[in-house]
């Protein structure tokens, strides 16, 4: 039977060169002591951040005698050695599918020594099945005082008492000091790795403190308790000097303007550049103003806009005017059409091209005919009277409105 050296006799026996190419396998002997983490974030190079992470933590608090660890703001029980969710629950007083649905488990999971089970509320004082707090359980203290008298009375004819002692008054559960650890639900796709290098604990000290397995494993809706670092002592702050409180107006003086004490300096300003007179400046050439519009069409009326165009709710301007002013023609083009609209008013309408067409509604006093050709500028009509005195301005390509003032302006 061949006999295995060691390891160490095995890599201190290798030349310098072969052991060398031995340490990479020397590490990787070393990794399979602890749980092997797949996440290799920051594991591969000369820069490691792990050591930063593990810092030391403190020891999970001791249960009382049912379990319990209790916190300010939540509870937890502990489970024993055998124990299942239900077990848990009749230890604790409370009921058992309420606890299982809060920690996404079954009544009859078995459990680990030392798991954690995070409780929905806080469980109730004494031991469950007593009654109120002070009072005697008769059942059971009658069963106890049958079971320990004796069979015989020591005197023929007389009668044995037994002393009924009342039950201890029940404690309530002892509320840990100090800081409280905080309560991770796991989420679906987290592990005891993720968990940890979230919160920076130690993946072992995370398995202590839950009872989780050897392979870590966590469950979706598991609530975790995540350890607590260890808390140094604080250096003894030095005492900080009293504070001095003084009258209003006894405090430092108010320093002394330097104008108070020595006069301003004569100083002899001089007087800003003068500006050239007017008339010195260049006069612009600007050239003479014209008559002639370049626009595509004239407005059809001199008045002001009171409605603008918005297509589908007025398609197209209205624009008033002094009663009896002329209407003209915006572009020169032939009379299509004179027509009235559901309310008697007067519409002309005028070609200038194939599909392109000027509206003027709200008119009166028409003083063309349809199949005139008419010019720019040329009065086809006149504004009525009172409120009506404006006219409502279209111009269409075909059946679709267009925005007047891209054309007149």
């Amino acid at each position: 039977m061949t006999r295995i050296p060691p390891a160490r006799t095995i890599f201190c026996g290798l030349p310098r060169a072969r052991l060398l190419a031995a340490l990479p396998l020397a590490g990787i002997l070393a990794a399979c002591q602890s749980p092997l983490d797949y996440d290799l974030r920051g594991q591969i190079g000369a820069f490691n951040t792990a050591s930063a992470a593990q810092s030391a933590t403190a020891n999970r608090p001791a249960p009382d005698s049912r379990g319990l660890i209790s916190y300010p703001s939540y509870q937890v029980a502990v489970a024993q050695r055998g124990d299942t969710v239900a077990d848990v629950a009749a230890r604790i007083g409370l009921p058992a599918d309420e606890i299982a649905r809060f920690n996404g488990m079954q009544t009859g999971d078995k459990m680990r020594q030392g798991e954690v089970l995070a409780l929905p509320r806080r469980a109730p004082a004494g031991q469950p099945g007593s009654s109120t707090p002070g009072s005697v359980d008769i059942a059971a203290l009658a069963s106890q005082a049958i079971d320990t008298a004796p069979l015989t009375s020591p005197n023929p004819g007389s009668v044995t008492t037994t002393e009924i002692q009342a039950a201890p008054k029940p404690q309530p559960a002892k509320v840990q000091s100090g800081p409280e650890p905080v309560r991770h639900k796991v989420k679906r796709g987290e592990t005891a790795y993720t968990i940890s290098r979230l919160y920076q604990v130690p993946v072992k000290s995370l398995a202590e403190w839950n009872g989780l397995g050897s392979d870590f494993a966590v469950r979706e809706g598991q609530y975790l308790l995540i350890p607590l670092k260890e808390q140094k002592a604080a250096a003894a702050a030095p005492a900080a000097a009293p504070v001095v409180v003084t009258e209003p107006g006894a405090g430092s003086e108010t320093p002394v303007p330097p104008s108070a004490s020595k006069p301003l300096p004569q100083e002899k300003v001089e007087p800003a550049a003068v500006k050239p007179a007017a008339e010195s400046l260049p006069k612009p050439e600007l050239p003479e103003p014209t008559r002639k519009s370049s626009a595509a069409m004239a407005y059809p009326v001199q008045g002001k806009i009171i409605k603008t165009y918005s297509k589908g709710r007025n398609d197209g301007i209205d624009i008033a005017g002094p009663a009896g002013a002329p209407v003209n023609a915006a572009e020169a083009g032939t009379v299509a059409a004179i027509t009235k609209d559901s309310n008697n008013v007067p519409i002309v309408v005028i070609r200038h091209s194939q599909k392109l067409l000027t509206v003027y509604q709200n008119v009166g006093n028409i003083t063309v005919n349809k199949g005139d050709s008419v010019v720019r500028g040329q009065r086809i009509a006149s504004l009525r009277s009172g409120d009506d005195a404006y006219v409502h301005f279209e111009v269409r390509d075909g059946f679709e409105s267009i925005d007047p003032l891209n054309y007149l302006n």
